[in-house]
């Protein structure tokens, strides 16, 4: 599913926004941030969350385990050279947020029960029109298929079983099955009290949870950073020069590098993938750029910011060198090299919180996907099976449950960026349309 032709839809769309913008984006970073503070909001707009719930349900999908995890994955497979490219997914994808975000909102559409919806396969029926139908029921399946819980589950549970039951034995190493599956029927039942609120109580939480969790993930990562400030030169010398040779890990294969760091990047930031759309579409405003501009600080903060800290962290303290260890465990090492025993505990704490909001938020995509296939009316039911899987997914394979996962993400960037790609040029004469408005308000 990652060959050229997909590397090619995503970056090369994300650079054909960047140029066909002329970078208009890039230069309202003030405003988007102006915009999250609720100078702009307005209780009457249509919507149901403020820009920033907006936003931080939007990040509840990314920031986390595709920062935490996704990285170490990313090294693991590709070497430090695929960071660079995780780098340029996210540089590009500022522009693609601007225009998927801009569109979800412009072209909501109502479902079965007459309820405002946002989202690409609402984009494609608004926008593009009964003959693109069958684009929008293939992102819908799609997307209903790649926000299921299993890989956050996964890795919460081999955080807690490493940090947590193999110290206290509560588990060991070849007898973990009943330990994995109390986890995730705690989970499961965690899980269903937050999403029986629907999207108003996810919005609540995740505006509260991912700030509190970022600065103190943040506050982690910058200790360690401080304490090994003088390999960090060496580290980013280590990104560009592999980037380019993949002699790290790829054993000198210039495309696995290229390949494992798009697709990461895009599982990092989720630009171009569309899930994150159907969150901005949510946003209760009547200016759709205005959810453009929040949408566009996503991937500098979860992967120009967070994944670069992340990275760092494994590679200035050597712990993906010579390790079995993989994803959030890999992670989980780094910190132990540094912080001693506490590094792990931390971690947890964090990855507790982080991957259980990005469930929830998983939840309501995959719920609204399949109400947009069978009916809003019938999409509850979807509760139960989801936590059934938050079950099934703490006793899996992690690397049957992400190469399914990132395969899934594959599928949901085609729809995504080709109707964004035929809808640029009513997105565009949109934000030429509200900044100079905006031009002469100020």
């Amino acid at each position: 599913m990652w060959g050229l032709p997909l590397i090619f839809l995503l970056v090369g769309g994300g650079l054909f926004f960047v140029i066909y913008s002329r970078a208009l984006p890039y230069r309202y970073f003030g405003h988007g941030f102006a915009i999250l503070s609720g100078r702009y909001d307005n209780s009457s707009d249509k919507g149901t969350l403020s820009h920033f719930q907006a936003l931080a349900t939007a990040l509840s999908g990314t920031l986390g385990l595709g920062n935490i995890a996704g990285v170490a994955l990313a090294i693991t497979a590709g070497g430090p050279g695929a960071v660079f490219w995780m780098w340029l997914t996210a540089i590009v994808g500022i522009a693609t947020k601007f225009f998927t975000a801009t569109a979800a909102v412009k072209y909501r559409g109502e479902d079965s029960l007459g309820q405002l919806q946002g989202g690409p396969m609402y984009v494609i029926r608004e926008g593009l029109g009964k003959k693109w139908l069958w684009l929008a029921a293939f992102f819908a399946l799609a997307g209903l298929c790649g926000t299921q819980p299993v890989f956050q589950i996964n890795q919460l549970v081999a955080m807690l079983r490493t940090s947590v039951a193999y110290p206290l034995n509560l588990a060991s190493e070849t007898n973990h099955l009943l330990f994995d599956a109390s986890v995730g029927v705690v989970a499961a039942v965690l899980v269903f009290t937050v999403i029986s609120g629907n999207l108003p109580r996810i919005g609540k939480v995740t505006s509260r949870l991912i700030p509190a969790m970022v600065l103190g993930y943040m506050a982690m990562t910058l200790g360690l950073l401080l304490s090994h400030a003088s390999e960090i030169p060496a580290a980013f010398t280590l990104i560009f020069s592999d980037a380019f040779s993949g002699e790290a890990v790829a054993g000198g294969a210039l495309g696995k590098v290229i390949q494992v760091g798009v697709s990461r990047g895009a599982f990092s930031n989720e630009a171009g993938i569309g899930t994150e759309s159907m969150a901005h579409g949510a946003a209760r405003t009547n200016e759709p750029v205005r959810e453009g501009l929040v949408a566009m600080t996503g991937p500098v903060i979860d992967t120009l910011i967070v994944c670069t800290c992340t990275a760092l962290a494994i590679l200035i303290t050597g712990v993906w060198q010579g390790s079995d260890a993989d994803g959030v465990t890999l992670t989980a090492s780094a910190f132990a090299a540094t912080y001693g025993a506490w590094g792990p505990i931390l971690l947890t704490v964090m990855v507790i919180f982080l991957s259980l909001s990005t469930i929830t938020t998983f939840w309501y995509y995959g719920s609204k996907c399949l109400g947009y296939l069978i009916g809003a009316q019938h999409q509850h039911h979807y509760a139960w099976f989801y936590c059934l899987l938050v079950i099934v997914g703490s006793i899996g394979s992690i690397d049957m449950i992400f190469n399914f996962l990132i395969g899934m993400y594959a599928a949901m960037a085609i729809p995504t960026m080709v109707s964004a790609l035929l809808l640029a040029p009513n997105i565009m004469e949109t934000a030429r349309d509200y900044f100079a408005r905006q031009q002469r308000a100020d």
